[in-house]
């Protein structure tokens, strides 16, 4: 199963997040344009940070079930588990990247 089956909300947050800070959703009004589209940017980043921790809920629910016997396919438990690794990876990553720009940033300025 590719990564986006696997892992299709996380990156559909993602994508939306990033078109609109690049500026090609048709969403974007005159505020942006005044410098106030890190307030959407900021708040897609929080939209994710809110769905990998419901991805790690659902999977340690699910770990839980499969561990008592009351899980029906072990299947969903594995998928679940792998979406909020996959997630988790790439919500640092993107962290990661902002501390990096931000100290590059930081170095410009000295």
């Amino acid at each position: 199963m590719p990564i986006d089956g696997v892992n299709g909300v996380t990156t559909n947050a993602m994508t939306n997040a990033l078109t609109s800070v690049s500026g090609t959703s048709s969403d974007r009004g005159a505020s942006a344009v005044s410098g106030s589209g890190g307030d959407g940017f900021a708040a897609s980043l929080g939209n994710a940070v809110d769905g990998l921790q419901q991805l790690q809920s659902d999977s340690k629910t699910l770990a839980l079930k499969a561990v008592t016997g009351n899980l029906d396919d072990i299947h969903d438990a594995t998928i679940a588990a792998t979406r909020a690794q996959v997630t988790l990876e790439l919500v640092s990553a993107v962290r990661n990247k902002g501390v990096d720009a931000f100290n590059e940033i930081m170095r410009m300025q000295a």
